[in-house]
């Protein structure tokens, strides 16, 4: 009997759906929208259909189904429950529970996205053979997830690796989206980056190419930063220390073999990596001042690679 795993990684506007043989090879892939209308409700029927027509087209059903992996935008107790993910409007989920309600499969995994990007990047990425990673995705928001022995590093609560909400700045004022204040991801996160340069730019009186510019992006800021304008590159500048005093943080507790950089801020490539390792190695201690630091390169198949591989983890046990 042919028999397969998915891996899927819910994001506030599309789902993403890879199809794996049990040898971990991809056999296709495809998204849905994210219908996050009246809670969340049809997220995970829309993902059960879409799955039984590229099943039923190959003629298999669910029999044929080994395992669900899935990656979602929030924590995650007990592999199984999704305490609240606001971008899909669930609060407390029993997402194991009810995918298998809906698909008679038993062996279903829930794990917070971020999380299993890093997992993936880490198992398909190429760096399977080192002991112990942590990620870091630059995007809208900023994600990051810890690898240790080969296994996500949750904590208690689910809150481990979220490196978004690292307390960088005590007497900043205004607040992160979570809430409160001073967070790694109000200064180095894609909208982050804009909101510090809009700020900038309205308390200096230097001029800078990107001044008439309407609806400004990360990449906006990034490429003028390159070019030299000295406005650009003083928020680029902040941003990567920012980030390079978290990532010192980090290894302070965790000292790992190496840190990955992914998301879409990501693709400003060796002008972002090499500025985050020169400063990393300024802050780290020195023990682990040459911690290897490099781009991730799954893009936004990371989450279900790392999403089917706990699953398939589950399985070989």
């Amino acid at each position: 009997m042919n028999m397969y795993c998915c891996g899927i990684d819910i994001g506030g506007t599309t789902v993403k759906i890879g199809l794996f043989s049990l040898d971990s090879s991809l056999v296709n892939k495809w998204e849905i929208p994210t219908r996050t209308e009246k809670k969340g409700e049809f997220i995970l029927p829309d993902i059960v259909k879409s799955i039984e027509k590229e099943l039923f087209a190959k003629g298999f059903g669910w029999g044929n189904i080994a395992g669900i992996g899935i990656a979602v935008p929030g924590p995650v107790i007990e592999n199984q429950i999704v305490t609240r993910c606001v971008n899909l409007g669930w609060e407390h989920v029993d997402v194991a529970a009810e995918m298998q309600k809906l698909t008679g499969v038993s062996n279903i995994t829930v794990v917070n996205d971020a999380k299993a990007a890093a997992l993936g990047e880490w198992w398909k990425g190429g760096h399977e053979n080192c002991k112990s990673a942590v990620m870091i995705t630059l995007g809208t928001g900023i994600g990051g997830g810890v690898i240790v022995n080969g296994q996500i590093v949750s904590g208690a609560f689910g809150g481990a690796g979220e490196l978004s909400h690292f307390p960088l700045v005590p007497d900043e004022t205004e607040p992160c989206a979570c809430g409160k204040c001073g967070h790694l991801q109000q200064y180095a996160s894609a909208e982050g980056l804009v909101h510090q340069f809009y700020k900038k730019m309205r308390i200096d009186s230097r001029s800078s190419i990107l001044s008439n510019h309407k609806n400004l992006s990360a990449k906006d800021i990034i490429d003028a930063a390159r070019g030299g304008d000295s406005l650009a590159k003083e928020v680029f500048d902040d941003a990567v220390r920012k980030i390079a005093q978290t990532m010192a943080m980090v290894t302070s507790v965790i000292d790992p073999e190496l840190f990955l950089i992914g998301g879409g801020m990501s693709k400003a490539g060796d002008f972002l990596i090499d500025a985050i390792r020169k400063e990393y190695r300024r802050f780290a201690l020195f023990i682990s001042e040459n911690t290897r630091i490099e781009q991730a390169v799954l893009g936004n198949d990371a989450g279900i690679y790392g999403a089917v591989k706990c699953v398939m983890d589950n399985i070989s046990k």
